[in-house]
């Protein structure tokens, strides 16, 4: 009875081990016919058997399940995420076996999936689908983790979705990784056409100065993403009614970078989200005095003295910006507005007086108030129109200041250069 019960057991041995091989060999042959629903079936069904395979036939077993499922590429998101994890489990199960029979290969494959879910979620994110395109990013980044560069991209395409609970997510794993994203750049003028460009490598870049190519070849290392990053993350918790988490993490963020300005402006804005602008300007001059050649901080200062009604500060800070920066153009159109604030309070008085001798002298006064005024303000116009030939609206004040002033010759001119600007925008 002994020898009959080991008879039986040795067969049922057999017999398993000859499903395992049938099964495997079926998602073979499915594979070699690109047959990939087959193949995922057969892949299912040797699945239930795998607690009975050795370890060379789970690693095969392995291998060929990630090929079922991703399936050249056209798997669902969810097949293609078992594809990934059967991947990483045949890596870890051949590292402990000490045989990397089939790990080049999923390494290749891993390599081909990549680059396949990279080019699709670069596809998604041209086509402004962005929610497509977070999903992509991350897989790509789950593939190859090395490359944070990929989740960042994930985070990035999620708030322009938006999808902020997603994106909270991504940030705070990147901040978890001591992500900040700065890279070192290669840059060289093309000889031909004077132009300075962007080369992927400094290697490439090299090359192409050796070959004559290019010329004056320098590298710039890129801003870190650290102080978007924790904007990003405060924003969102602030968002979400979360001021506290908000603070929490911009607090942090500084603690360990004191000397980041581009956190101090994060957490200013922070602060202006929440409608704390007292603090808020209390930030952007204490950025002033780290970095006082910073034309946009002076700039911000101005728009922030101007909508609290503060003519003369917001004018300054506007002066300190073009001072520093003698091309900037929204500064001297944002002088110049602050300077026209004033004309519809002048204009109201003039239509309130009457006819009388006293209302007459007065009307006069105003309009020579008004008139200094529009003086004022047209060197800045003018500026601000030719550092920015496009800018239609510098354009149609000075047109109607003209008009107003009686200055038939300049008001014409004007009114054909905004003519031919609404053209072009029109693309007549």
């Amino acid at each position: 009875m002994k020898k009959l019960m080991t008879i039986v057991l040795v067969m049922a041995v057999t017999s398993f081990s000859f499903a395992q091989k049938n099964e495997i060999k079926a998602i073979e042959k499915a594979l070699k016919n690109s047959n990939y629903a087959d193949a995922k079936s057969a892949a299912s069904a040797a699945q239930g058997l795998i607690g009975n395979m050795d370890d060379k036939s789970k690693a095969k077993f392995y291998y060929l399940k990630a090929q079922a499922l991703y399936a050249n590429g056209n798997g669902s998101d969810a097949d293609i995420d078992e594809a990934i994890t059967s991947l990483e489990n045949l890596k870890d199960l051949e590292s402990k076996m000490g045989k990397l029979k089939y790990t080049q290969k999923a390494n290749e494959m891993t390599t081909g999936m990549v680059n396949t879910f990279l080019t699709k979620a670069n596809e998604a994110f041209t086509k402004k689908d962005y929610k497509v395109a977070a999903k992509r990013f991350e897989k790509v980044y789950r593939m190859s983790p090395k490359d944070t560069l990929y989740l960042y991209y994930a985070a990035s395409s999620a708030v322009s979705e938006p999808d902020y609970e997603t994106a909270l997510d991504y940030y705070i794993e990147l901040k978890n990784l001591g992500y900040n994203g700065a890279e070192m750049n290669y840059y060289a003028t093309n000889v031909e056409t004077g132009e300075e460009e962007n080369f992927s490598d400094k290697a490439s870049r090299d090359f192409s100065v050796k070959a004559k190519l290019h010329k004056l070849p320098r590298e710039k290392k890129s801003a870190s993403k650290t102080a978007e990053i924790v904007k990003n993350i405060a924003l969102i918790y602030v968002s979400q009614g979360e001021n506290e988490k908000a603070l929490g993490a911009m607090a942090d963020a500084r603690k360990e970078n004191p000397d980041d300005i581009g956190l101090l402006l994060s957490e200013a804005n922070v602060y202006l989200k929440m409608g704390n602008r007292e603090r808020f300007k209390e930030l952007m001059e204490e950025a002033t005095e780290k970095d006082p050649n910073n034309a946009e901080l002076q700039y911000n200062l101005g728009v922030l003295a101007a909508e609290g009604g503060n003519s003369e500060e917001a004018i300054k800070y506007y002066e300190k910006a073009v001072a520093i920066n003698p091309n900037y153009v929204d500064a001297y159109t944002n002088i110049a507005v602050v300077i026209l604030d004033g004309e519809a309070k002048i204009v109201e008085e003039m239509n309130a007086l009457g006819t009388s001798k006293a209302d007459n002298i007065k009307y006069d006064e105003l309009k020579e108030k008004r008139t200094k005024v529009y003086e004022k303000a047209i060197p800045y116009l003018e500026k601000a129109l030719e550092l920015k030939n496009t800018n239609i609206d510098a354009a149609r004040t000075l047109m109607n200041i003209y008009s107003a002033l009686g200055e038939t010759a300049k008001f014409k001119e004007m009114r054909t250069k905004v003519e031919a600007m609404e053209a072009s925008a029109n693309g007549n």
